[in-house]
C-alpha cells in the first residue's frame, strides 16, 4: 500500500495548496465551537430551545433544542472535530486537496450540528441527508485513486435509500401525532396506541436509523468507506456521522421505551451487529478496516443498549459515546500515522515501529487501554456500566453473549492496535523506514487517548454530561444516578474473564484470521455486500428491458398507456368508496351548457368514426370550441377566451397544412388499425370513470370559505370592487399572464406556417 498523500511535486500544485494561516483558522473554527458550547452549558440550564418559523402552513419550523444528549452530541461534534481539524493540517500538508477537505468538514460539522439541535422531524431530515451528501464527498475525496468512487457510491446509495426510508416514516410518524416537533411527539408517545400508521412509521425510522449507523443487515458498507482519508475515518467514522442514527433513536426512546417491538428490533439487530462486526474485525489485515468493524460493533452495542428499558442503559449509552469517540478516534489517528511514517496499513508488514514512532506508540497504548476496558481508563467505567444495564432491565437472552463476543474482541483488537505492530517482531516483515510524524500528527491522538484515561481516574468530570444523557432518555423520571466513581470498586472476576478470553483472541489471531477468512469466503457469495453487488448490476438490466418495452416511438401506445394507468389510479379507488359516496340529484342544465356538451359531442363522435385527416382535424376542433362554450356558461369566461384563441389557431394552421399536402399529392388518411375498437372501450372507460369523478366531488357541500375570503379581501387588500377583475390582476396575476402568454404565443407560431403555405406569385403578380 502506497502512502497516500505524497508532497506536490510541480509547482501548480504548490500553488494550490493551503498556507499555515489559513490551516490555523480552519482549525479554530470547532475549537471556537466548543468553546462555545462548553461556555453555553456551563452557564445555562438545560433543556434550551427556541424555534422560527419555517413553513407554517404545514405546522414546520425550524426549531431547536438542546438537552443532555444532544449537549454530548454537540461538545464530541466540535472537540474531536478540533483535534481532527489539526491532525489534518499535518496528514495533508502539501497536498492540493487540503482546502477542499477543510471546506467539507466545516459543512459537515454544520450539518452534524443542525441535526443534533434539530426539534422538528423534517428539519432533522434537512440535515440528515446534508451529512449524506458530503460524507460521499468525503469518502471519495481521492477520487481518482482505485475504488474510492465505488466505496463513496456504496455509502451514499445505502445511506442514501435509507433516507429515503427514513422521510416516509416521519411523515407517517408526523400524520399519526399530529405534530412534526420531536419533543411534543416523544411527550405524546407514552400515552398513544401503536396503531398501524404509527407503528409503519417507527419501523422506517428504524430502517433509515440502521442504515446510517450501520446496523446489520445494512453493516457492510462501513468498512468499504476507510477508503477515505484518516482524518474523515476519525470524523465520520467514529465520533459523528456513524452515531447518527444511535442520536435518533435515542432521542425517540423517551417515548418509545415500553414498546416490544422496538425493545425487540433494537435488542435484536444491535446484538447481531456487536457480534458479528467483532467476529469480521478477524478477517482482515488492514489495520483501519479492523477497527472499521470495530467500530461497526460498538454501534451495534449503542443500538442494544437503546432498546434496553431503564435509566441505567441509559446512562451507558451516554458513557459508551463519549468513551468511544475518546478512544477509536485516537486509533484512527494511530492507524493514519502508520501509513504516513511507513506507506502501509497490513499488519502482517508492521513490527517494532514502538522505537521508530514512540508517540504514537502512547497514544495507542492509552487508547487501546480503553478500548480493552482496562482499570483506570474510562473504557472500564464503560463496560461496568453495561453490565448494570443488563441486569437492571429486561434484555433477550442472546444480548449478554453477543456482549461477551464484544469484550473480548475488543481486547483483542486493542491489543493488534496497541501491543502487536509497535512491540511484537513479525519476521523479515518490518519496515526499518517507518519514521514518527510532525505534532500535528501525534498531538491530537495524544490528546484525546490522554482524556480518556484522565476521565477513567476522575470519572466525577464525566458524571454531569452522562447523566445529564440519562436525564434527556428518560424524561420525568429524573433519575437518581449513582456516581460514577462507584463502579471503581469492580467486579474483578468478570473483567479478568473477559481479558483473558481477549488475550487468547490476540494470540490466536492469525489462526483465527485463517478460520473466519475462509468460511467468509465460502459464503461470501451469499452475503449481502455480494447481494448489493447484484442489485446494482440488475439495475442497468431492468432499465434497458423497460426502455425497450416502453420508449418503442409508438404514439398510440403511449396515450393507450397513459389512459390505462389514469383509468385504474382513479376507478378503483372510486370503485372501492363508490357506496359510501353521495351523487348530486338530477336537474336539466342550462342551454347553454347543453349546448356545449352536444358540440363536444358531435366533435367526439365524427373523430372517432372518421378517416379523413382533415376531417379528423375539424372534428377535434368542434370538441375545443364546445370546450370553450362550456367554460363560457359554467363562470371561466378567460379560459373560454383562451381556448376559443389556441383552438382557433391550432385549426387554421393545422388544415392549412393538410391542404398544402392535398394538393401536393401528399394527403392520406388514417390508417384503420385493428385495436382501434379497444381503444375506444378505453376512451369510454376513461371517461366514465372521470365523469363520475367530477359527480362525486360535485355532490360534496360546496365551500365558499375561498369566495368570501375573496369577496372580504378585494377592496381592502386590492382596492377593486369587480372581484373577478381582482382576482384576474391581482390575486391571480401570474396565472392570467400565463394565458396571455399561450395566446400571444399561439399567434406568433401560426405566423411563420400561415407565410410557408400560402400560394406564392408568379413574376407577373398572377397566382
Amino acid at each position: 500500500m502506497s502512502r497516500p498523500l505524497p508532497h506536490p511535486a510541480n509547482a501548480a500544485a504548490r500553488a494550490s495548496s493551503m498556507g499555515r494561516a489559513e490551516r490555523a483558522a480552519f482549525a479554530l473554527l470547532p475549537l471556537a465551537a466548543f468553546a462555545a458550547v462548553a461556555t453555553l452549558l456551563l452557564r445555562s440550564e438545560l433543556p434550551l430551545a427556541g424555534a422560527f418559523e419555517w413553513v407554517p402552513a404545514l405546522g414546520i419550523a425550524l426549531a431547536w433544542r438542546i438537552d443532555g444528549l444532544a449537549a454530548l452530541m454537540l461538545l464530541m461534534i466540535t472537540g474531536v472535530g478540533s483535534a481532527v481539524f489539526v491532525y489534518a493540517a499535518g496528514y495533508l500538508a502539501g497536498h492540493p486537496g487540503q482546502r477542499r477537505l477543510y471546506v467539507l468538514l466545516t459543512l459537515f460539522m454544520l450539518a452534524m450540528i443542525g441535526c443534533v439541535t434539530a426539534d422538528d422531524l423534517f428539519t432533522l431530515f434537512l440535515f440528515w441527508e446534508a451529512t449524506s451528501v458530503l460524507s460521499f464527498l468525503l469518502v471519495g475525496f481521492d477520487h481518482e485513486q482505485p475504488g474510492r468512487s465505488k466505496s463513496a457510491q456504496q455509502a451514499l446509495l445505502v445511506t442514501g435509500t435509507g433516507g429515503l426510508a427514513l422521510l416516509a416514516g416521519l411523515i407517517l410518524i408526523s400524520q399519526a401525532m399530529g405534530a412534526s416537533s420531536i419533543s411534543a411527539i416523544v411527550e405524546r408517545l407514552p400515552a398513544t396506541a401503536p396503531g398501524p400508521v404509527l407503528t409503519a412509521g417507527v419501523v422506517l425510522v428504524l430502517v433509515g436509523a440502521f442504515t446510517k449507523s450501520a446496523q446489520f443487515p445494512f453493516h457492510f458498507w462501513l468498512p468499504n468507506a476507510m477508503a477515505a482519508p484518516t482524518p474523515v475515518s476519525a470524523y465520520l467514522h467514529s465520533a459523528t456521522m456513524v452515531k447518527l442514527g444511535v442520536y435518533l433513536m435515542a432521542r425517540l426512546d423517551a417515548g418509545l421505551d415500553a414498546w416490544p417491538l422496538w425493545q425487540l428490533l433494537l435488542q435484536g439487530a444491535g446484538s447481531i451487529t456487536a457480534a458479528l462486526g467483532m467476529v469480521l474485525a478477524l478477517r482482515e489485515r488492514d489495520l483501519k478496516r479492523i477497527l472499521a468493524w470495530s467500530t461497526v460493533a460498538t454501534l451495534g452495542t449503542l443500538v442494544a443498549l437503546v432498546g434496553m428499558p431503564g435509566e441505567g442503559a441509559a446512562v451507558a449509552v451516554g458513557a459508551l459515546l463519549l468513551a468511544h469517540a475518546l478512544y477509536k478516534a485516537p486509533l484512527f489517528f494511530v492507524a493514519g500515522n502508520i501509513d504516513h511514517g511507513t506507506g502501509t496499513r497490513v499488519i502482517d508488514r508492521l513490527g517494532n515501529l514502538g522505537h521508530a514512532m514512540p508517540w504514537t506508540a502512547a497514544a495507542a497504548a492509552l487508547a487501546g487501554m480503553s478500548m480493552a476496558g482496562i482499570p483506570l481508563s474510562f473504557g472500564y467505567v464503560v463496560k461496568d456500566l453495561i453490565g448494570d444495564a443488563k441486569a437492571g432491565g429486561d434484555v433477550l437472552a442472546f444480548v449478554p453473549l453477543a456482549n461477551t463476543v464484544f469484550s473480548a474482541i475488543a481486547v483483542a483488537v486493542a491489543g493488534v492496535a496497541a501491543v502487536r505492530v509497535f512491540w511484537r517482531h513479525p519476521g523479515a516483515s518490518e519496515t526499518p523506514e517507518a519514521h514518527e510524524g510532525g505534532p500535528a500528527l501525534v498531538l491530537p491522538p495524544l490528546v484525546l487517548a490522554g482524556l480518556g484515561v484522565a476521565l477513567g481516574l476522575f470519572p466525577v468530570w464525566a458524571q454531569p454530561v452522562v447523566e445529564a444523557v440519562g436525564v434527556a432518555m428518560t424524561p420525568g423520571s429524573a433519575p437518581v444516578l449513582a456516581p460514577l466513581t462507584g463502579v471503581l470498586g469492580p467486579e474483578l472476576l468478570s473483567f479478568g474473564v473477559t481479558f483473558a478470553l481477549g488475550a487468547v483472541v490476540f494470540l490466536l489471531w492469525d489462526p483465527l484470521h485463517r478460520v473466519v477468512d475462509a468460511l467468509a469466503s465460502r459464503f461470501a457469495a451469499f452475503g449481502l455486500a455480494a447481494q448489493y453487488e447484484r442489485t446494482l448490476g440488475w439495475i442497468p438490466r431492468i432499465a434497458a428491458l423497460a426502455t425497450r418495452a416502453l420508449q418503442h416511438g409508438r404514439s398510440p401506445a403511449y396515450m393507450a398507456l397513459a389512459a390505462a394507468v389514469a383509468l385504474l389510479a382513479i376507478g378503483l379507488p372510486l370503485a372501492a368508496a363508490a357506496p359510501t359516496l353521495a351523487w348530486p340529484a338530477w336537474s336539466v342544465p342550462p342551454l347553454g351548457v347543453a349546448g356545449g356538451v352536444l358540440l363536444i359531442g358531435v366533435g367526439a363522435l365524427v373523430a372517432a368514426t372518421r378517416r379523413e385527416r382533415l376531417v379528423l382535424l375539424l372534428g377535434a376542433g368542434l370538441v375545443g370550441y364546445g370546450s370553450a362554450v362550456l367554460f363560457l356558461f359554467t363562470g371561466a369566461p378567460d379560459v373560454a377566451y383562451t381556448q376559443v384563441v389556441v383552438e382557433t389557431v391550432f385549426v387554421i394552421v393545422v388544415a392549412a397544412v393538410l391542404l398544402a399536402l392535398g394538393r401536393r399529392g401528399k394527403a392520406t388518411s388514417v390508417p384503420e388499425p385493428g385495436w382501434r375498437p379497444l381503444a375506444l372501450l378505453l376512451s369510454i372507460g376513461l371517461a366514465s370513470v372521470l365523469a363520475a369523478l367530477m359527480l362525486a366531488a360535485v355532490a360534496v357541500p360546496f365551500d365558499d370559505t375561498l369566495s368570501r375570503w375573496f369577496g372580504d379581501q378585494s377592496v381592502v387588500a386590492a382596492h377593486g370592487r369587480n372581484v373577478v377583475n381582482v382576482i384576474l390582476v391581482d390575486f391571480r396575476a401570474l396565472d392570467t399572464l400565463g394565458e396571455i402568454t399561450v395566446v400571444m404565443l399561439s399567434l406568433l407560431a401560426a405566423v411563420p406556417l400561415l407565410r410557408a403555405v400560402r400560394p406564392r406569385r408568379g413574376p407577373e403578380g398572377g397566382r
